[in-house]
């Protein structure tokens, strides 16, 4: 049988090898968003209604920080989490909590980044009102990030897609275990190389599918924001 019939076979049969794969991989992928957005949506809304010394350098650092590669945060955290490092007493390294860890690491400044931006253009809208009705930081913030909410779930649905298709990191943190760490991307790259092509296709066309549903949700959610608040 062709492989990409034997792919095919995999998915509409639901195969418990590539199902749990997929599982795993959203778990990981959803847990590490959640994460990112509680850490990073308040960081980019105190950046957004903050003045302080050496706000600029942070912001470019930040906006840099987007582009963290892969290896280099899984390198990283190889080195804080082994039983040599400085957090090797939790014994998470080649666990799920560690490829979480590793992919919040690198959403986190994507969420962070785009919530100050989206939070400062709202600031700079609403400024006037929100002085004169003396709302106080706190008030001004969760004004604006409700507000802005449409907008930052587009920013969620980026960090998804940027944590769903990452595989550098999660192998090197994760380990790539049978049935215990693997996730979606680090399996089609194994499978491949060991000559496995039906699984791996299997879960790459999987995920291929997310992407474009993610990419449908967010233009979605973009539109549907804009008949609302037009």
């Amino acid at each position: 049988m062709p492989d990409h019939l034997s792919a095919l076979q995999l998915i509409l049969a639901g195969d418990p090898a590539l199902f749990a794969i997929v599982r795993l991989s959203l778990g990981v992928s959803l847990a590490a968003v959640a994460l990112a957005a509680a850490i990073g949506m308040p960081i980019g809304a105190l950046l957004a209604l903050t003045r302080f010394p050496g706000r600029p350098a942070l912001v470019v650092l930040l906006n840099a920080m987007m582009g963290l590669p892969p290896v280099v945060v899984g390198l990283a955290l190889y080195l804080l989490l082994s039983r040599s490092g400085p957090l090797g007493a939790f014994g998470i390294l080649f666990t799920p909590a560690a490829m979480v860890v590793a992919q919040t690491v690198l959403i986190l400044p994507i969420i962070a980044a785009l919530t100050r931006q989206t939070i400062e253009d709202l600031w700079a809208e609403y400024r006037d009102e929100l002085n004169a009705m003396n709302v106080g930081p706190i008030g001004r913030m969760t004004t604006l990030l409700w507000d802005a909410r449409f907008s930052l779930l587009t920013a969620l649905l980026a960090g998804f897609g940027r944590a769903a298709a990452e595989v550098g990191a999660v192998m090197i943190v994760g380990g790539n275990i049978d049935g215990f760490t693997r996730t979606m991307t680090t399996t089609v790259a194994l499978e491949t190389s060991k000559g496995n092509l039906p699984l791996a296709m299997g879960l790459g066309a999987i995920l291929i599918v997310l992407v474009l549903a993610i990419n449908a949700a967010a233009w979605g959610t973009r539109v549907w924001s804009q008949r609302l608040t037009g």
